[in-house]
């Protein structure tokens, strides 16, 4: 298990469709807004939290899955210079867990992560 005492990061390299697993794991009302490809798995955004599968091992079999609900979210920036050198932009989230660190490679449009958060935390 994660410590969560430490910042976590997660990159987001592009989007993707949701896999048909995420579906199983979803509770009433719930729906998904997006999903993101990372470095070995996905991330899922919905109307209620993100969820982010991490592979772990050499094969990848096991899964650990990171679940951020957006109520636990208290404070969050987002940091894009939309430079001709920016290959990323940040998103940093203070939950009453800890922090979380979201990376997006670019081509992802980070004012529409914005959007959807702003939506479901205020």
């Amino acid at each position: 298990m994660a410590n969560v005492t430490d910042i976590m990061n997660w990159t987001f390299i592009s989007e993707t469709q949701a896999p048909q697993e995420v579906h199983e794991i979803l509770v009433d009302g719930e729906v998904i807004e997006v999903a993101y490809k990372t470095i070995r798995d996905v991330a899922v955004v919905t109307n209620k939290k993100i969820i982010i599968a991490d592979k772990q091992g050499i094969t990848g079999k096991k899964v650990e899955v990171y679940t951020i609900p957006f109520k636990s979210i208290v404070m969050y920036s987002s940091e894009n210079a939309k430079g001709i050198l920016d290959f990323n932009a940040e998103l940093e989230l203070w939950t009453r867990a800890g922090r979380f660190k979201l990376n997006l490679r670019k081509g992802i449009d980070i004012r529409k992560l914005d959007r959807l958060i702003g939506q479901h935390i205020l």
